[in-house]
């Protein structure tokens, strides 16, 4: 078994391929240490082997311990020993235990949907953890959880999970199917396969969510969503999805309901405004003064006085400006971005207005925009609205207030036509539990 081994992987240097002698009896073992747990190594086979050798106990153990498998095949071998297991020849057969290393032995706090009353534990790259943490919420033994690989490369495991009862066939048929058709050589985090599950590179908006919380794919499970857990990613999956659910944070469920709901219309309120407000300042500065009272449309028009060029070419720069420190905080190292990314802000905004290069009340809009971006719950949801408002720019330059109309009904139209694995994406309420268990009975 070791000459096969080493023959297959070229021997490499952190391979540890041995022939244990205690005294009676010989035995082959080999294992990557980087990957495995040396304790349970060495209580599992080499104490047994070495120092408490009992041959008829040695063998019981073997054939009957869960924690071992025959590993008949020598085609196996090496994938075994690349996932974490050690494999031994005793008596001229080959056994498999799994001693994966754990590299994280607690769970850390939330860090992208921060929480101010809820729990503040977070998922970690340890899929079995994340088990963990998902069955201590969703405590109940219609859970079900289906195991699969993907990555020609990196075999990463992930974990498919909803409720038996509650789960809508559909999606889960559809995603099934979808799964089966990708094709990767290497999955390395949740996004990337959420990436491909929903297409989002032909998408405006994404099709499935993120959530590094624990409790929200409890949450999920419970409205009879479909939940994927990827072994080294510390972030969940979760399917199919609304529009409203990217605007939902968990302080919502923690807050009084009339609190939360209000909070809720703020958010939306920012939405819109991040969306459309930089092509509102062009319509109204170039094409249709007229929307405003006169004093308000002097005071706009005397702001611009000093700028030498049209109110786009002065939208553009500001946005430039403003993407550019957003990207700037979040690659900094995080003791020093935020207060590059504040200064930076400050100075240039000021700079840029006494300079005559933008307006008083673009500095203002540019504020507002970045502010209210801000206060979208999901990132991935955020991004879309970012490149969408270009989009509500580029019609402004050409049709003014007209332009951005229009361009707002035909969003709103793109969203009625979008679908999350067959369920409309503007869909006030999913099916009820009742309506599931009505269409299973006349199925």
């Amino acid at each position: 078994m070791l000459d096969q081994i080493k023959q297959q992987l070229g021997d490499p240097a952190d391979l540890l391929a041995k022939t244990l002698d205690n005294g009676y009896t010989k035995m082959e073992f080999c294992f990557f240490p980087s990957m495995c747990d040396i304790n349970q190594v060495k209580d599992a086979i080499m104490v047994p082997f070495s120092y408490r050798f009992d041959p008829d106990e040695f063998r019981r153990m073997l054939k009957s311990s869960p924690g071992f498998v025959r590993a008949d095949n020598p085609d196996e071998w090496v994938a075994m020993l690349l996932k974490g297991c050690t494999l031994i020849q005793y008596e001229g057969a080959v056994y498999a235990m799994e001693a994966i290393r754990k590299m994280e032995t607690k769970p850390g706090n939330t860090e992208v949907e921060a929480s101010l009353q809820g729990p503040q534990s977070s998922f970690t790259e340890d899929l079995d953890m994340n088990m963990n943490l998902i069955r201590l919420r969703y405590n109940l033994p219609t859970l079900a959880v289906e195991k699969m690989e993907k990555g020609d490369v990196s075999k990463t495991r992930f974990m498919i999970l909803y409720d038996r009862d509650k789960v809508d066939r559909k999606p889960l048929d559809e995603l099934h199917k979808r799964l089966e058709t990708i094709q990767m050589k290497l999955l390395q985090a949740a996004g990337q396969l959420g990436m491909y599950l929903g297409n989002s590179r032909f998408s405006l908006f994404p099709v499935t969510i993120q959530t590094e919380r624990p409790d929200r794919v409890a949450q999920f499970l419970e409205r009879g969503k479909i939940a994927i857990m990827v072994d080294g990613s510390r972030f969940a999956i979760a399917l199919p999805v609304r529009f409203f659910d990217f605007m939902h944070a968990m302080d919502d469920d923690y807050e009084p309901f009339w609190m939360g709901r209000v909070i809720i219309l703020f958010r939306y309120i920012g939405m819109l405004l991040s969306m459309t407000l930089p092509s509102l300042y062009i319509a109204v500065s170039s094409y249709n003064p007229e929307f405003f009272r006169v004093q308000l449309a002097f005071s706009i028009d005397g702001s611009r006085a000093a700028v030498p060029y049209p109110a786009f070419i002065e939208v553009f720069i500001m946005l430039f400006m403003i993407e550019a420190l957003i990207e700037a905080s979040i690659r900094l190292p995080r003791f020093v971005g935020s207060t590059a990314a504040t200064v930076g802000g400050l100075i240039l905004g000021q700079a840029a207005q006494q300079a005559g290069l933008v307006s008083s009340i673009m500095i203002i809009v540019t504020s507002v925009v970045a502010i209210s971006n801000f206060v979208i719950p999901n990132s991935s949801f955020s991004y879309s609205i970012r490149a969408l408002k270009y989009l509500f720019v580029v019609v402004s330059i050409f049709y003014g207030m007209i332009g951005v109309i229009v361009t707002m009904f035909l969003v709103i139209v793109y969203l009625c036509h979008l679908r999350s694995f067959g369920q409309p994406y503007l869909a006030l309420f999913m099916p009820s539990e009742k309506e599931h268990q009505s269409h299973k009975k006349s199925g």
